[in-house]
């Protein structure tokens, strides 16, 4: 890990569930000592109790960050333990989904340095995204070592503003269930087409996976690579004819999802 400070003053994982254990996953295969991680969790898995961190031990005095990896309707119950740490150098790093800066810096203290960060799940298997904002007391070096943090699970972009944060989150925050889902409407048409259902989910699984996979390391843009593989009146033609309607194919459908999914984030930020 880049950051000596780390391994010096200990890290702090409030709860280790699965995106939890992906982080710590990470952090331990990048080199952070097991001996400097702090693990709160009432009922840690079988994986997490195997690891050699301090599982629900005394906490050290001035960690140098606290990552709150708690589910949103755990954090009253779950925060308040942690108030001594607040209002001091000690960088709080929030991924409980719907919970503002403000709203923690209630709990933890007004001068309380926090990031607030919006990863996905398939940080579970390093190919994760997160979105970060801090408030006002970060500094550029915890800026660094949060990303550095995130990082072990994914890509990292910054916001430039809170208010983004709802639509990060109905679009990679949520993001992955849609995709799991086209991948079970894609093995479903196949079936329809004469398909037996295990070769149909194979194909469909390898078909995301491969375009996923393609869209990220190709130099040309999406809709370049859309083109590519569409040959004039040929069968992607024919498909994408049904798929690309704007009144009634994709392109409403994912607008009108994302849209609802970001709706619900602000609802549930207001209470």
């Amino acid at each position: 890990m880049e950051h000596s400070e780390l391994a010096h003053r200990g890290l702090v994982l409030l709860g280790c569930g699965k995106m939890g254990s992906a982080m710590l996953e990470g952090w331990l295969a990048r080199g952070l000592p097991e001996s400097s991680v702090w693990v709160i969790d009432p009922k840690p898995s079988d994986w997490v109790i195997n690891q050699h961190t301090h599982l629900n031990a005394a906490l050290p005095p001035n960690p140098a960050v606290v990552i709150v990896a708690v589910k949103p309707q755990m954090m009253g119950e779950a925060l308040p333990g942690l108030q001594a740490l607040g209002n001091r150098d000690t960088l709080f790093v929030s991924i409980a989904a719907g919970t503002t800066l403000a709203t923690l810096a209630e709990t933890l203290g007004d001068r309380t340095p926090i990031v607030r960060a919006m990863p996905n799940t398939p940080a579970a298997v390093g190919r994760g995204i997160s979105a970060i904002i801090g408030n006002d007391h970060v500094t550029t070096e915890q800026t660094a070592m949060a990303e550095a943090l995130l990082a072990a699970v994914g890509e990292v972009v910054h916001l430039d503003s809170e208010s983004q944060m709802d639509a990060v989150t109905g679009l990679s925050g949520s993001g992955p269930a849609y995709v799991f889902h086209l991948i079970e409407c894609l093995a479903a048409a196949g079936e329809a087409q004469g398909l037996a259902p295990h070769l149909a989910m194979q194909l469909a699984k390898a078909t995301v996976a491969g375009a996923g996979a393609l869209a990220m390391q190709a130099k040309e843009d999406p809709t370049q690579l859309r083109v590519n593989v569409t040959s004039p009146n040929g069968t992607t033609q024919a498909g994408l004819a049904v798929l690309m309607d704007q009144d009634k194919g994709l392109p409403p459908l994912i607008r009108d999802t994302v849209a609802a999914a970001t709706c619900r984030s602000k609802e549930l930020a207001d209470g």
